[in-house]
């Protein structure tokens, strides 16, 4: 059997049934020795509890805090004994200052026994080596959440760099962690009083935005999380704004976010680090007002703090992630709003734009860049001055490269570019009508809608109309858009693109063959615009050929 000195339950549970006999015999401070023998009832449960689990005995954590209540105990019996004399020795204050130092230990020590208890530390064993490496995480995750909750600053502070580290090896580890409970965690730690743990902390949470299938877990921290986090935007260091707009991107696509943001300055703060910030915390920064630009309530606080002329700014001279996310935003902010495209315009953003799809290495990253000129090309003005500055040979570009997104968004600035006969014209010798055709039959009903639309508009020109014919897939992959079971496709296109060929007797005979008749009769029954014209259209070319026979 274990000596009371080197088991530590023992020990405190010896100390304890001292202390709780000597306090009956104190006159001096009873109430706050009263206050002390209430804690110590609550103490004793949790020493039970410590010895029905072996683990106690080797847990570092288990161990350090058991050594600690026992010397918080002594610290109380040699005080007990002061006070039971009539004169104090040290004097009243002094013992009343150390009363109060023994109080606010019990409490620690209860409340940390208490998390350490419910955390499932004490339940796991020694990970072995033929342990899995997912368990092995979980066993260190739910250790490291425990630690985060208890004992020194410091050993916070080291707990929490291993939780980074952690964090960082994989996403499969944030997912683990987050099970076990690290978000609620790290967003107390959020009120640390110490810089260097609310950076940590910051750092933690922005790796756990940072994975899809966590994201959920943040935003239910609600704004307690968000408040935490805008005041990291105004006071922050370099490092930890960045951190804190990388969490607030996965935070701001909610409407309530957005709005909860946009009150409390959040959008101000985010502009003045698109100015002034890190080069990473400019991107990212630009990447929480892109998506607050989406919610049309928030777009007046843009408004209000000049926002076009700060993301112009970014999207000249920033790295090329801000370029794009301010792109993104003045693409959201420009929505339906004919003064802001021409602000957008008269301050540079055309040529700001021309720079960034020229130097882009990822046709990816141009999404943004083709969004904003289909948003700015519904204004006829704009558009001439897009047609004259080179856009309509860029767009034919990446209507063929291998990025869906791109390809519709090019097919939907395509249809707003073809506002007369010399642009669609233009268009049709850059090769946009062949590559639309090619749309045609991709496998997104999306980028066939694109695709239709477009043409739709380019086959208005009887040049384009001949490229069209020439192509053999052309007819039959227009003729299948009017299959009624294709779901969310505006069956209003492909009838535009048909009506607009009907005239040739080849096309009709290949309309015919394709079965539009079938699928324009179902379309006439649906009122879909058009339909009807064009099957009266095949019918009578019907009757023409009957008549032409010899």
């Amino acid at each position: 059997m274990k000596a009371p000195e080197n088991d530590p339950i023992a020990l405190s549970n010896q100390l304890l049934s001292s202390l709780s006999e000597q306090i009956q015999n104190i006159n001096n401070f009873k109430g706050k020795w009263a206050m002390i023998k209430s804690k110590l009832s609550g103490l004793q449960a949790q020493l039970a509890d410590f010895s029905d689990f072996p683990a106690s005995s080797s847990n570092p954590l288990a161990v350090d805090l058991l050594y600690s209540i026992s010397n918080t105990l002594k610290d109380a019996v040699s005080l007990a004994q002061k006070c039971k004399c009539a004169d104090l020795t040290e004097g009243k204050l002094k013992t009343q200052s150390d009363i109060d130092a023994v109080l606010a230990k019990l409490d620690r020590h209860i409340k940390d026994s208490e998390i350490l208890i419910r955390s499932g530390v004490l339940q796991d064993g020694a990970v072995s080596t033929s342990s899995s490496k997912k368990e092995a995480v979980r066993v260190e995750s739910r250790n490291l959440i425990t630690r985060l909750q208890i004992g020194t600053t410091e050993s916070k502070n080291s707990a929490m760099d291993s939780l980074l580290g952690l964090l960082q090896e994989d996403d499969k580890n944030v997912m683990i962690a987050v099970a076990q409970g690290v978000v609620p965690v790290l967003v107390r730690l959020l009120d640390s009083s110490s810089l260097e743990m609310k950076e940590k902390t910051v750092a933690a949470i922005s790796r756990v935005s940072t994975v899809e299938s966590s994201k959920h877990v943040l935003i239910a921290e609600g704004l307690l999380l968000l408040n935490h986090l805008l005041r990291v935007l105004e006071s922050g260091s370099g490092f930890a704004r960045e951190k804190a707009c990388i969490a607030l991107q996965a935070l701001s696509f909610s409407k309530e976010n957005a709005r909860a943001i946009g009150s409390r300055g959040g959008i101000s703060a985010l502009l003045e680090i698109c100015q002034a910030g890190t080069p990473g915390s400019q991107a990212f920064a630009a990447g929480v007002l892109k998506n607050l630009a989406s919610f049309d309530e928030i777009k007046e606080n843009f408004i209000e703090e000049n926002a076009v002329f700060v993301l112009i700014g970014l999207a000249a001279s920033g790295t090329a992630l801000a370029q794009e996310n301010s792109i993104g935003c003045l693409c959201n902010l420009v929505s339906n709003d004919e003064n802001l495209k021409l602000l957008i315009v008269k301050e540079g953003g055309v040529e700001c734009l021309k720079n960034f799809w020229d130097s882009s290495p990822n046709p990816k990253s141009l999404e943004v860049a083709v969004e904003l000129v289909r948003q700015l090309a519904s204004s006829p003005p704009i558009a001439e001055a897009l047609v004259a500055d080179g856009f309509v040979a860029r767009l034919v570009t990446v209507l063929n490269c291998g990025v869906l997104g791109v390809r519709i968004a090019a097919a939907r600035a395509v249809y707003e570019l073809g506002f007369n006969s010399k642009t669609r014209k233009e268009m049709g010798e850059y090769g946009c009508t062949v590559a639309l055709i090619k749309m045609l039959d991709g496998k997104a009903v999306e980028e066939k809608e694109a695709a239709a639309m477009a043409l739709s508009t380019l086959l208005l020109f009887a040049g384009n109309r001949k490229i069209y014919r020439k192509d053999e897939r052309g007819i039959v992959n227009a003729v299948q858009l009017l299959d009624p079971s294709i779901q969310n496709l505006d069956k209003k296109y492909p009838v535009l693109i048909l009506s607009e060929l009907v005239h040739s007797k080849k096309c009709r005979k290949q309309m015919v063959a394709a079965g539009a008749c079938l699928h324009l009769q179902k379309l006439v029954e649906m009122n879909v615009e058009g339909a009807k014209k064009l099957l009266e259209s095949l019918g009578r070319g019907k009757i023409w050929g009957v008549f032409a026979r010899p």
